[in-house]
């Protein structure tokens, strides 16, 4: 299979400087390290960077402060490492241009590999608020530079493995997510994007989407290791991935064809997959098959009893048969459960 040129984002989507910001709130208190002063005139119109840096803030560490301020002054690159923290921490930092274009002019484009060698050697170290601090700032400079788009996908992935509350945990994995989704747009050849996005979809549900993934990863990666893993991987996928196939036709409202492809997997190891009977529940409600409906939704409740949605048609199944009764319960128990998730809030 060819590999075919993706259709480019905007850069609102691409730019870590415009796009949103999911994780950027947990790096925020890091700023907290930090104080501003400006460069001298004579700093300025030696280094050749008036026009660019007159009245810009520079960041400092608190200890820095005597030293830049006295004669002994700061070395470039110290102030450099500053920048990329600032940037890094917040990349829509209202001097952030200023310093992307400070150091570009002082260090050109090797300035971005000098900041990613930092943050892949705090990685090493497991500091890894300060690797996703450089890799991010790294972006700043080039939004679309390969080895900076890859070492923060990893690091926000690392970063969401090692857990937190729900709130941190979703937004670092999105944002893992959309960055190996990006890799694969801006750099369709990199097979390591394919290997670890496959992963995500398959931990977040997406047997479909997991399983494309890994076949474009056999396409490109020569890696025999990796290749053999995901191999083994897309067997194991075979039966869910048909089975997310039937779920897409229930919702398509093709349930003759849903019932088709799902039937099969109500005896095998995947039985006790609660969406399993509960997309063919709906299909035999929608084709008249109400006994099978109810016996398969039955089953659903006795996997998942707080499931509202299979309740609901319960009770339409049972209107449909004149059964108030059961009718009733069944609502009952939908506001039960739905009051209780109030009271949660």
């Amino acid at each position: 299979m060819d590999i075919k040129e993706p259709v480019k984002r905007a850069d609102t989507e691409t730019d870590i400087k415009k796009r949103h910001d999911r994780v950027g709130k947990y790096l925020k208190k890091y700023l907290k390290d930090f104080v501003f002063d400006e460069f001298s005139d004579a700093f300025m119109d030696k280094a050749g960077v008036k026009e660019l840096m007159k009245n810009v803030p520079i960041p400092l560490r608190k200890e820095d402060v005597e030293q830049f301020q006295g004669g002994q002054g700061l070395k470039t690159l110290h102030i450099a490492e500053n920048m990329a923290w600032v940037m890094g921490i917040d990349p829509k930092f209202k001097y952030t241009e200023h310093y992307v274009a400070f150091l570009l002019k002082l260090f050109n484009h090797k300035i971005a590999e000098g900041i990613l060698k930092e943050g892949r050697n705090a990685a090493e170290k497991e500091e890894l608020d300060n690797a996703c601090i450089h890799f991010r700032a790294c972006l700043c400079i080039k939004s679309n530079y390969l080895d900076g788009m890859y070492s923060y996908a990893r690091v926000c992935r690392e970063l969401y493995l090692k857990g937190g509350d729900e709130d941190y945990v979703g937004n670092f994995k999105a944002e893992s997510i959309d960055y190996f989704e990006l890799l694969t747009e801006e750099h369709p050849a990199f097979a390591q994007a394919y290997y670890y996005l496959g992963y995500a979809y398959l931990n977040l549900g997406l047997y479909m989407k997991a399983d494309i993934t890994w076949k474009q990863f056999l396409e490109r990666s020569k890696n025999t290791k990796d290749k053999n893993e995901i191999k083994e991987r897309l067997q194991q996928l075979e039966g869910p991935v048909k089975i997310e196939a039937g779920c897409n036709d229930v919702l398509a409202g093709r349930y003759e064809d849903g019932i088709a492809k799902l039937e099969p997997y109500l005896t095998s190891q995947f039985k006790t997959w609660w969406p399993l009977s509960y997309y063919l529940g709906v299909s035999y409600g929608r084709v008249g098959e109400l006994i099978k409906a109810i016996d398969c939704l039955k089953n659903v409740l006795q996997l998942n009893p707080s499931h509202i949605e299979t309740m609901e048609e319960l009770a339409g199944l049972y209107k449909i048969n004149g059964d108030t009764e059961n009718e009733e319960k069944y609502r009952k128990k939908i506001q039960l459960i739905k009051s209780q998730m109030v009271d949660l809030k």
